[in-house]
């Protein structure tokens, strides 16, 4: 293969990560209300924290999908049929579901973890805040559509879509908090 099929095989990666990479940044947008584990505390500390809520959490996994449907939209308006590498449109749906879900799950999981370890909300946690929902889209689309995730991030040439997200997605996490705390979004810029 040569270089520039392996580069539109990482763009393409991402591309189809998108879904993954917006929910938490929705969540954050539209969070607010009820928390998420509703102010209760295990073993003396929050289980997840104020900056955890219903309304995020479902407002994240809504933009994550409803992103994805306007991709899959457009790229059938070029290629009728083809939906830029999600599969037929039932399972695209559920891939779709999976990675916005995946990544709130692992966000959640980086929250918890964050207070298990005593740091309070918006504490920074290097590897843990960039890395908890791209490591929880990935795991919970492979549970349901392991050969997707595979053939897509995994087989041959297509790792390199996965070295390329894990490499990039620091620069871009840190990206999007820079701007979230600029707009008021986040009370931190990490």
């Amino acid at each position: 293969m040569d270089i520039v099929g392996v580069i539109a095989i990482m763009f393409g990666g991402l591309w189809l990560f998108i879904p993954a990479m917006l929910p938490n940044s929705a969540a954050a947008a539209v969070g607010g209300g009820t928390k998420v584990d509703f102010g209760r505390s295990w073993r003396g500390k929050r289980i997840f924290g104020d900056g955890k809520t219903w309304r995020g959490l479902f407002g994240g996994i809504f933009a994550g999908v409803a992103a994805g449907l306007i991709m899959i939209g457009a790229a059938s308006i070029w290629d009728p049929g083809n939906y830029w590498g999600f599969g037929p449109f039932w399972s695209n749906v559920g891939i779709l579901f999976c990675l916005s879900s995946g990544a709130i799950l692992g966000d959640l999981t980086g929250a918890f973890i964050k207070r298990r370890l005593g740091m309070e909300r918006g504490q920074k946690a290097p590897v843990l805040d960039q890395y908890d929902f791209v490591f929880g889209a990935f795991l919970v689309t492979a549970v349901f559509f392991p050969h997707w995730v595979y053939s897509t991030y995994a087989e041959g040439w297509h790792l390199a879509s996965l070295v390329f997200i894990l490499v990039l997605m620091f620069a871009i996490h840190r990206g999007v908090n820079i701007i979230g705390y600029r707009l008021g979004f986040k009370k931190e810029p990490w």
